[in-house]
């Protein structure tokens, strides 16, 4: 059989499992492994993740993992990075390893069974059932590290459902495991509630073969309880489990300044409140919202909120610590985000309940539908008041802005309705919060205000909000540790030695330094370079560069030992997808392969033994441990974050204080948070200086020479700096002043988007094949022709020579243009009714019908396209007109009349 016969089947396969695959894989982990995608394909993916949610992200990985051409074993590839970021069953399903149907419904059941105790099941002890759960091989270490980090960052409660998602992707008999698990946990009441057996039951009760039910007497099983989806989180709204147990809260009591900025919006008005990070401005969001709220209820209306955020984790926060507590005793809130397995629509989610926390994508694709007619749909007259987390994301291309350029485009076109004394549709007010609203790049500070202002505008915003905390809140202390060059670095010497012969292997030049942020620049660009050229020398060469760049900066700014287990475990990474599990098959190794695989083992031993040498580390780590020594033991209680540049050094770090001895004598405790998609991403303005919150609170730099983070620090705050009095500048402003220039700002922007939006449509009309036209008479909606019948002269005349009877011809004395080739002295017109169509044009001895498409009604794929009255409106490409194959058919007509 062919590599091509091959990759057909296997792409048969994907996509015959591709339902099951969606509901399976875990993006993020299995990205991780596949090395045949793209970088560029990845950050589109790993966006996915963060906006619409791991199931709508794996079909963009599906579809990137199928796309042709197929590099040499990339189902193999695919296979194992399943297996590795533990989604075995998905691995097995597209081997064709199909599990029994008994058993696949068997599983379905366990899955829909533990979606229904969830509630109960976030109560575990999530800790230690993680110990068991990874003995038990249900979870690999990268799950492990995963939900140890989500629980210590985010509380039991939120791990326990990181690890349930995790554990019911596993191969069929995971779910028997589990209860093992629980019973050697000492989770009796769990385990009874899941066996459906009392608590003499759980005693007694045996361990289970993999893939065996419980015969202590499981739940009946009702149609009433068989959910469709897998478990990924549960939305019942207020009659779930987490809102059950989420402490209700008194009434809100605002502190003064907050009063003072919430004002304008108690008043109805449309605002941004602009409060520094910690000041409590999601707290004054769910004050306003149960105050709308409130109103609408005194004046016998209803209320509709909708909070947007633009990150998921962003949904269950705000759910959970601000709107549900204090909200919950006299309102339904919700939660949806992408990772919602929703029993109902969106649309009906916003019918049942008074506040709706979301992500921002799910409103706009409801919204989009409601505009293309359809029944599952909301508009923006169904809501009251729709809050905006991180509200500065309101610029060009952002989903935010998409949902704010409709409302400002009902706004203007209700504007019009007004005058015309026409009904209008009622619009929602906005509330923006932002702790920054940024520069945007502006390095003088008019154009830091005409930043802020295009932002009041998109939001359309009445005022700027805004309160200085220094009343309340200490300067913080600020100290920049600098780091001097290590005086020998072998370490390092030895991996640019390597990275040189990589270099010379793949006859690559690169002119910056190893090590720093251009090379990295440099060889992701050549990586792409390369895999579009489909050069695999230079490709996988790059990929192997930039793992040692990556270890080069280990070395750099945490220690030796760090950057060697990272290049090892890359490695040990790599030659495990050259062998088939079974180490029956060795999978083809290409001489470059071989050239780098030779090159790390030849060095190995060498980086081993260096990176034991504490002679030779950076003095980075000992500045740091001296100063978090320091703020520690000089206080009674102490709570700091380390800011660190890639996920990598952020879990070395992790490692390092929790191997060091002299942190755990003074309850120093440390974990990791590492970014999922474009969480990692660095933002143009994050200062250390935001991120504490405490009033004495202090932030250090650590400045490794020639690292320049001490420079980009000042950078920031001057930005913030300029933007502070941008704001003051703004709120100078005189109301009457303000409103101009937030109008014409607010034109622009649709004037703007309307431009791309006919740019847009008519490059993919281009794409169209002629024949998807149609072209009706605008007189009698008489067929006249399609696009293929249309050619084009001079790229100018659209004519149509084929023979048809359906137009007259008549003569028009008073338009007889001449030119070199052409004349025109008639026009055609509708045999049916008479309605004009265009002008019989003579060229070059040519009876040519000319169609002026104005006088037809014309269709693309039998959609009816509005206001084409121009040609130049309709961009489909026509065929050339030929004229020699036109001459000699009318040749030829005219010798067979002459016989």
């Amino acid at each position: 059989m062919m590599a091509s016969d091959n990759d057909d089947m296997y792409v048969s396969l994907i996509e015959g499992f591709r339902p099951r695959l969606r509901e399976l894989i875990m993006v993020q982990q299995v990205l991780v492994h596949l090395h045949f995608i793209d970088n560029e394909q990845k950050e589109r993916i790993t966006k996915k993740v963060t906006n619409e949610g791991n199931q709508a992200a794996a079909e963009l990985l599906i579809d990137a993992v199928i796309r042709k051409p197929h590099s040499p074993g990339w189902f193999r590839a695919f296979v194992v990075a399943l297996e590795e970021a533990g989604c075995e069953r998905a691995a097995d399903y597209i081997q064709d390893k199909l599990p029994e149907p008994e058993v696949e419904a068997e599983n379905d059941y366990f899955v829909n069974l533990v979606q229904l105790m969830y509630p109960r099941l976030m109560g575990m002890q999530t800790k230690e059932v993680l110990v068991h759960c990874l003995s038990q091989k249900l979870l690999t270490q990268a799950d492990g590290e995963i939900i140890d980090a989500t629980t210590a960052n985010q509380g039991s409660r939120v791990g326990a459902g990181e690890l349930l998602r995790r554990i019911v992707r596993g191969r069929d008999g995971w779910f028997s495991k589990f209860l093992d698990v629980l019973r050697e946990t000492k989770h009796e009441t769990l385990y009874s509630d899941l066996t459906g057996s009392s608590p003499d039951c759980y005693k007694q009760a045996p361990s289970l073969p993999a893939g065996d039910a419980c015969n202590c007497g499981l739940l009946t099983r009702s149609d009433d309880y068989c959910l469709s989806e897998p478990l990924l989180s549960v939305t019942d709204g207020t009659d779930s489990g987490t809102a059950a147990k989420s402490p209700e809260k008194a009434d809100i009591v605002l502190r003064d300044y907050q009063a003072e900025v919430a004002r304008p919006a108690l008043e109805g008005k449309n605002i941004i409140i602009c409060l520094p990070t910690g000041s409590g401005k999601t707290r004054v969001a769910v004050y306003i919202t149960k105050k709308h709220l409130d109103n609408r209820r005194a004046e016998g209306q209803s209320g509709k909120v909708v909070v947007l955020v633009n990150k998921i984790p962003l949904v269950e926060q705000h759910y959970v610590a601000e709107f549900l507590p204090f909200l919950k005793r006299a309102y339904k809130v919700e939660r949806v985000s992408g990772d919602s397995p929703l029993k109902i629509s969106f649309t009906e989610i916003v019918k049942n309940n008074d506040v709706i926390i979301c992500t921002a994508q799910i409103l706009e694709n409801y919204l989009e539908r409601s505009n293309k007619g359809e029944d599952e749909g909301v508009d923006l007259s169904d809501l009251t008041l729709i809050v905006i987390d991180e509200c500065h994301h309101t610029q060009k291309g952002g989903v935010y802005n998409h949902i704010m350029l409709r409302y400002l485009k009902q706004k203007h076109k209700n504007r019009r309705l007004k005058k015309e004394e026409k009904e209008t549709l009622p619009l929602p007010q906005i509330l923006g919060l932002t702790a920054s609203p940024g520069v945007g790049g502006a390095t003088i500070l008019m154009k830091a205000e005409e930043h802020i202002l295009r932002i009041c505008a998109n939001l359309d915003a009445s005022k700027i909000m805004t309160r200085s905390l220094g009343e309340f809140k200490k300067e913080q202390r600020k100290k920049v540790l600098k780091i001097e060059d290590r005086k020998e670095d072998p370490f390092g010497d030895v991996i640019k030695k390597i990275m040189n012969a990589i270099h010379a292997h793949a006859e690559l030049s690169p002119t910056c330094d190893l090590g720093s942020q251009n090379y990295e620049q440099w060889v992701v660009q050549t990586e792409r370079k390369a895999a579009t050229e489909e050069d695999q020398k230079v490709r996988v060469c790059a990929e192997h560069l930039r793992q040692y760049n990556e270890g080069l900066n280990l070395s750099n700014t945490i220690r030796m030992c760090d950057s060697f287990s990272f290049l090892n475990k890359f490695y040990e990474e790599e030659m495990k997808k050259k062998t088939t599990p079974d180490d029956e098959e060795k999978i083809q190794i290409t001489n470059t392969e071989r050239f780098l695989f030779n090159l790390f083992k030849e060095n190995k031993e060498e980086l081993q033994e260096l990176a034991t040498k504490p002679d030779y580390e950076n003095d980075s780590l000992s500045k740091l441990r001296a100063n978090i020594l320091q703020e520690f033991s000089t206080r009674q209680s102490a709570r700091g974050i380390i800011f660190t540049k890639t996920r990598r050094s952020a879990i070395a770090l992790s490692q390092w204080i929790q191997e060091n001895s002299k942190f755990a004598d003074i309850g120093v405790k440390a974990s990791h948070v590492i970014g999922g998609g474009d969480q990692s991403v660095v933002k143009p303005m994050t200062s250390a200086k935001g991120r504490g919150r405490a009033e004495d609170s202090s932030y250090s730099l650590v400045e490794v020479k020639n690292s320049g983070v001490a420079e980009k620090e000042v950078v920031n705050e001057y930005r913030m700096t300029m933007m502070d009095k941008a704001i003051e500048k703004i709120r100078a402003l005189e109301q009457e002043e303000y409103d101009k220039r937030i109008m014409e700002y607010q034109m622009q922007a649709i004037m703007e988007n309307r431009v791309l939006a006919k740019k847009k449509k008519q490059k993919g009309m281009k794409n169209e094949n002629p024949s998807s036209v149609k072209f009706s008479c605008r007189g009698c909606n008489e067929h006249a022709c399609s696009g293929e019948d249309i050619e084009i002269i001079e790229d100018m005349h659209r004519v149509n020579l084929t023979p048809q009877e359906l137009f007259i011809q008549r003569e028009n004395t008073t338009l007889q243009e001449r030119h070199l080739d052409y004349e025109t002295n008639g026009y055609i017109a509708c045999k049916k009714c008479g309605e004009r169509w265009g002008s019989m044009m003579l060229y070059r001895g040519l009876e040519c019908p000319c169609l002026h498409v104005k006088n037809f009604v014309v269709t693309l794929k039998g959609k009816k396209i509005n206001k084409c009255t121009k040609w130049s409106e309709l961009t489909v490409r026509f065929s050339a007109f030929d004229y020699a194959d036109h001459a000699s058919q009318v040749a030829e007509s005219s010798d067979d009349e002459d016989e």
